[in-house]
């Protein structure tokens, strides 16, 4: 019975070397096949696609730190492998020096990543079950990562001066995350970078939290969107599927596409099924098609996913729509106030301040027809669910152009000018008829205006909103804080006798419906691209800031340019000497206006 006790406990014993060699190997085995392909990719970004010259020599020294970092571990190989493996290695540290091709360097790297995996059994690095989670990897991030590449990856975080070697490098910056794999992220937190301060976290962080960090990595090139980041890997994809010919890593694409499939077919079917069909194309098609087929599918496909992604990601911010709906009321809510107080005052002047009730009953009535305007068009925009694209393009584009042509202070008074003019010669007529109605209908005349441009405006801004309630709600309670900034500026003057300083004031709310007119432009354009009225040519290499209404597309770039060239036109207007500019300008007061 002894002598069986002492066999189990040295069985035991056994059992558990081999298992500790097992893992031992099994990690070193990563960090190699890591090392490899790490160093193959590197390296083709340091030299020219012939070889033969270093176009950054970084890339290159990087590399060959790699390939120095994985022969530490050969020790560690499974022993089968180990030779073959050294081989590799060196054979690869050859090509390094002689700056051979890098598809021969690419080649022995993935013979060797073969081999090795053959040799363990399966795949080194399978990749996650399920998406990995961005909340934990975005706390993952901030513990272990912020410290050095900062809150938001640029390479600026606390410790980032003090680090001995080269700087934090910007995980924000597409010339430097550009075309990264998130494989290749994983890899490098995994086994570190060698020459820099970046550690290995293997055994740090666990294979789940690895890949966490590596997907939250992946979306900081585009401000922590991982949509955004899912729609650039399916582009990148796409070229790589093209220029290789390849009906693999088209196949790819396509399965990097149904993460966000689901979400579009949820808000445009037919625009999914579209993209379902390109996709099917590329890959039964792409190894025989010639250049224009392919030409034709890219641009096809590039065309699909911009709509896509606007679809899913074009989303304004509650703040933006909460300023724009502020700003909104309270400019358009004053000048009606202006208008109202100008022709009071001009009753009053002419001795005849009993006919101010006259004015007072045309300015509600327009208010009532403006409130029915707008149910009008809520009931236009129901009945016509066909055209609802169109209509609702038509509408942001022709609220941009009235936006603009207000936006700009100086022309703004000089049509302010013409229009108070206009206003007081109708006054003058309608006084000297002596019909309140007459009075009545140029108050409601005056008031009308203001209210259908707010309408327009109102009506651009819910559009650029969205459906969803939450921008719906953001608009409302800008309509409401604007209410009360002008109840509060109208106390303020009527009461208390404030002094406001017009020539600032129209200054600041024009540069904001500025800013309202060039978003409305380029979601204009997008809406009726999306209703098939107005063409949708991409030009790559143009950011998507929906915030501005800018989308890399030929046809809303076109407009905005026209508004940025229009804006310029105008401020050098302004600055043209006085003696140069029209006497309507001179000739109106620049002061302010108090009670």
């Amino acid at each position: 019975m002894g002598f069986l006790r002492t066999i189990l406990i040295l069985s035991a014993c056994l059992a558990t070397s081999l298992a500790g060699q097992a893992a031992d190997s099994l990690a070193a085995s990563r960090r190699v096949v890591a090392a490899a392909a790490l160093s193959a990719k590197e390296y083709a970004q340091g030299v020219t696609p012939q070889g033969g010259r270093i176009v950054l020599p970084e890339e290159v020294a990087e590399a060959k730190l790699f390939i120095q970092q994985a022969r530490f571990d050969l020790p560690g190989l499974p022993a089968a492998v180990r030779p073959a493996a050294d081989s590799a290695l060196r054979a690869i540290a050859s090509l390094l020096d002689r700056l051979a091709a890098p598809d021969s360097v690419e080649r022995v790297a993935d013979a060797l990543v073969a081999r090795i995996s053959a040799a363990v059994g399966g795949p080194l690095e399978p990749p996650p079950s399920r998406p990995p989670s961005l909340a934990r990897g975005a706390g993952v991030y901030r513990q272990q990562c912020a410290a050095c590449h900062g809150e938001s990856g640029r390479g600026d975080g606390p410790k980032a001066k003090s680090l001995k070697g080269p700087p934090p490098a910007s995980l924000a910056d597409p010339a430097v995350m550009g075309g990264t794999s998130l494989l290749e992220i994983y890899r490098k937190i995994a086994i570190g970078v060698p020459g820099t301060a970046m550690p290995e976290f293997a055994e740090d962080l666990s294979e789940e939290d690895r890949w966490a960090v590596a997907a939250y990595v992946a979306t900081l090139e585009y401000g922590g969107s991982a949509t955004a980041a899912t729609f650039a890997a399916v582009r990148r994809q796409i070229d790589s599927a093209l220029a290789t010919r390849s009906d693999k890593v088209a196949f790819d694409a396509y399965l990097t596409f149904e993460q966000v499939e689901t979400e579009v077919r949820a808000k445009n079917a037919g625009l999914a099924s579209e993209l379902e069909g390109a996709f099917a194309w590329l890959r039964t098609r792409v190894a025989r098609a010639d250049a224009a087929e392919r030409e034709a599918i890219r641009q096809r496909l590039l065309a699909g996913l911009e709509r896509a992604e606007r679809v899913v990601a074009d989303r304004p911010s509650g703040m933006s729509l909460f300023v724009s709906s502020f700003f909104l009321l309270v400019r358009e809510g004053f000048e009606a106030i202006l208008i109202v107080a100008a022709l009071m005052t001009f009753l009053t002047k002419a001795g005849v301040p009993e006919r101010r009730r006259d004015v007072a009953r045309g300015a509600w009535i327009a208010v009532l027809a403006s409130l029915l305007t707008w149910a009008l068009v809520e009931l236009l925009f129901q009945i016509t669910p066909g055209q609802r694209g169109a209509i609702e393009g038509s509408t942001m584009l022709l609220a941009a152009a009235v936006l603009f042509y207000v936006s700009y202070w100086l022309l703004s008074k000089i049509e302010a000018a013409k229009w108070t003019a206009f206003v007081r010669g109708k006054m003058e007529s309608a006084l000297s008829s002596g019909s309140g109605l007459a009075l009545s209908a140029v108050a409601f005349l005056a008031v009308y205006r203001e209210g259908f441009e707010t309408i327009l405006f109102y009506k651009a801004l819910f559009t650029s909103g969205g459906a969803g309630g939450g921008g719906t709600v953001s608009v409302v309670a800008g309509v409401a804080a604007g209410a009360v900034g002008l109840v509060v500026v109208y106390v303020a003057i009527n009461q208390l006798g404030m002094r406001v300083a017009m020539k600032p004031f129209f200054a600041v709310t024009g540069v904001m419906l500025y800013y309202m007119a060039f978003v409305f432009a380029g979601k204009g354009i997008a809406e009726l691209q999306e209703g098939g009225i107005v063409p949708l040519t991409v030009v790559e290499g143009v950011p998507r800031i929906p915030v501005l209404g800018i989308y890399p597309t030929l046809e809303s770039l076109a407009l905005q340019g026209l508004l940025l060239l229009l804006a310029i036109a105008a401020l050098l207007w302004t600055i043209r000497p006085a003696s140069r500019r029209p006497s309507a300008v001179s000739g109106q007061p620049e002061g302010r206006v108090s009670g």
